[in-house]
């Protein structure tokens, strides 16, 4: 056992990992590149919302074979992502300041609380996503009255949820099998 061991031999380069996180840092940089009125807290939200996307995508890469899962997973945390984005810098429904986009953190609940109950696995992610897609409909009717391009916005995001869903829906068929 002590022979295998090798203290010079390096770990193996993983390419992918340098390109994710090198491409988040190249997201965060260009707001600075095109000079947008940004401030020091746009700048450290926006770091925390790639660092928890990279994060997110750092652990189900490490716990998960399956590409179905890696990803299903994936998608629900592009959807996640972009539904904190796009609600923060202009709202889904109205302007950022309307309160009915607070809906929309209800969505990310439902998403994450569903996660958490489903332990992660594929079969109660499928049905956790398809309570975020239901979720992300009836939030974004909620400005139809007001706002029909934002709630169609809103609701469109359910295509990403529903994506989502399926593939989990697929690793937890995959892994019956």
């Amino acid at each position: 056992m002590a022979a295998n061991a090798n203290p010079d031999r390096q770990a193996p380069a993983i390419p992918w990992r340098a390109i994710g996180w090198g491409g988040a840092a190249s997201l965060l940089a260009l707001p600075l590149i095109a000079r947008a009125p940004w401030t020091g807290f746009d700048f450290m939200a926006m770091a925390g919302l790639l660092g928890s996307v990279g994060l997110g995508l750092e652990l189900v890469v490490r716990k998960s074979a399956g590409m179905a899962y890696r990803t299903a997973a994936g998608i629900a945390l592009l959807a996640s992502f972009l539904l904190v984005w796009s609600n923060g810098a202009v709202g889904m429904i109205g302007s950022e300041h309307d309160p009915r986009n607070l809906l929309f953190a209800g969505v990310l609940a439902i998403g994450f609380g569903g996660a958490m109950l489903a332990r992660f696995r594929a079969r109660g992610m499928a049905w956790a996503m398809l309570a975020t897609a239901v979720a992300q409909v009836l939030a974004g009717l909620s400005g139809l009255t007001s706002d029909v391009r934002g709630s169609g916005l809103a609701t469109g995001f359910a295509a990403l949820w529903l994506l989502s869903a399926a593939l989990f829906r697929e690793a937890g068929l995959r892994r019956a099998e």
